[in-house]
């Protein structure tokens, strides 16, 4: 069996209708995806297909928590996904997925592995910079980030002021968070730091 043929959906063989199907997304799903960002996840999807003649209506609904590396401190951090998404489904010649509401797939398949479309619909929900909310970075590495930057001085405007409000909310809000980075890069930042105390 491959890695993805539990997300089959057998269109050719349901009657007309409303049919509801349940999967469970782990951390497996996400390592077979070869996901750089998702590092893990809790996520319940309800795929709904309503059977009308020979158009299939695909409804998906992802809930649940993901599990990311805050750009900022490289801890992981968890993010809430509630998303929806809905396409069209038929039978055609070729495979088609040109139009954003309209699926065509080969009249010689009878199922709809739908795998990738569930991961689509989740890395779609992933911010392109995930950070904690203020004050909840790892705080050793939080101190190291502004002992290491370069001064908001050298940013002129709107910006440089942004970066210093930043960096004084970091430190601000500092001290109720835990000490330890999950992430291994964490191991050659403290290599710098302690080079730096050497010299």
């Amino acid at each position: 069996m491959g890695k993805f043929s539990a997300y089959k959906l057998p269109l050719k063989s349901l009657p007309s209708g409303s049919h509801e199907f349940e999967y469970d997304l782990g951390k497996q799903f996400f390592e077979d995806m070869e996901s750089a960002d998702i590092r893990d996840a809790r996520l319940k999807v309800i795929a709904t297909v309503n059977v009308k003649g020979d158009i299939f209506e695909l409804t998906l609904k992802v809930s649940g928590e993901i599990t990311l590396i805050c750009d900022r401190c490289l801890d992981e951090m968890q993010m809430p996904v509630d998303t929806e998404y809905s396409v069209f489904v038929k039978y055609g010649e070729d495979y088609n997925d040109d139009s954003d509401n309209l699926l065509v797939i080969p009249e010689s398949d009878n199922f709809l592995n739908i795998a990738y479309i569930l991961y689509d619909t989740v890395a779609l929900t992933v911010p392109i910079k995930h950070v904690h909310p203020l004050g909840k970075c790892n705080r050793a590495m939080s101190t190291l980030l502004r002992k290491h930057r370069s001064p908001a001085s050298n940013i002129e405007g709107e910006d440089g002021e942004m970066v210093e409000e930043l960096m004084e909310s970091i430190d601000d809000d500092i001290d109720s968070v835990d000490d330890t980075p999950s992430d291994p890069r964490w191991n050659e930042l403290k290599k710098l730091k302690n080079q730096d105390n050497e010299q």
